[in-house]
């Protein structure tokens, strides 16, 4: 399915928003764009929304999905990410949504065997409406072979160096938000003179319950501070996480920092095997009561 617009889709949705969990993919650039598309669709998302120009290809095989919306949509031409989330929220209300960009790919406990409703059925048993996510660095080892930082085959990431703050409260300076941290680590953490403070977080939440009201923001957070949590009360909640090439892109790209990079490698850094066991030994990602 094809829609002209972001309007003119959610005023004729068709099927694509009559049932969970739907996927909504942002397309920056063209890398890896068939790899991601893919991944989503095997985890067994309802419906992929993917917002890209007009002139950014796919594979036939992605394109003829019948779960694939393809929407006119330019990141680079001031379109904005928040703007259409905020939007499909309010037609979705009830349905779970996720959202990342081109090169990211979601993972979670159990992602080989389980799908992604069969994650959010127990999630939303537990009365969770969102899930925390951590966005781990990928990058290419061989910066010579592969400018962009990018290479699924030789894919990297690093195996320590995370960690946590408390958020903040401005209501309350003497004591931070309660089961809210903000989540540091990767490229962002090892190379933040090139990264501003305001973006050198990894936290998201990438996997939450639409309702009327409820809006994203710029910062990745809710307006909703118990969307913003990575527990319940109680106890540990499931967690996922979303593998990304795009903090190597950019810092690839980018001018101010592609001369002063010959490696992202470090005595820290493990190949990626493509597979949740290696995120949950690494403690990357979190089962809570799911077994």
């Amino acid at each position: 399915m094809t829609a002209s617009t972001l309007k003119a889709f959610l005023a004729q949705p068709g099927k694509a928003l009559a049932s969970g969990p739907v996927a909504l993919i942002f397309a920056e650039d063209e890398t890896e764009l068939d790899s991601t598309l893919r991944h989503h669709l095997d985890l067994g998302f309802k419906a992929v929304l993917f917002f890209a120009p007009d002139t950014f290809g796919v594979a036939d095989d992605v394109a003829a999905d019948p779960r694939l919306v393809r929407i006119r949509h330019d990141l680079a031409a001031s379109d904005d990410l928040t703007d259409a989330v905020n939007a499909v929220i309010e037609k979705a209300p009830g349905l779970w949504l996720y959202y990342c960009y081109n090169a990211e790919y979601l993972f979670y406990p159990f992602c080989e065997t389980r799908t992604v409703g069969e994650l959010l059925a127990f999630h939303t048993e537990e009365r969770r409406n969102a899930m925390l996510s951590y966005v781990i660095d990928l990058y290419a080892p061989d910066l010579d072979r592969h400018r962009d930082a990018v290479c699924l085959e030789e894919a990297h990431l690093d195996r320590s160096g995370y960690y946590a703050l408390g958020r903040p409260d401005p209501d309350n300076p003497n004591r931070p938000k309660e089961r809210q941290l903000d989540f540091y680590g990767g490229l962002r953490w090892r190379y933040e003179e090139h990264i501003p403070a305001t973006r050198r977080k990894i936290d998201r939440i990438a996997l939450f319950r639409a309702r009327s009201g409820l809006r994203l923001r710029e910062d990745h957070t809710f307006s909703d501070e118990e969307y913003n949590t990575y527990a319940c009360p109680w106890h540990n909640n499931l967690t996922a996480a979303l593998v990304s090439f795009r903090t190597a892109k950019a810092l690839k790209r980018n001018p101010g920092s592609t001369f002063d990079i010959r490696s992202f490698k470090w005595h820290n850094s493990v190949p990626f095997e493509w597979h949740s066991r290696q995120l949950l030994d690494l403690g990357l990602i979190e089962p809570g009561q799911w077994f």
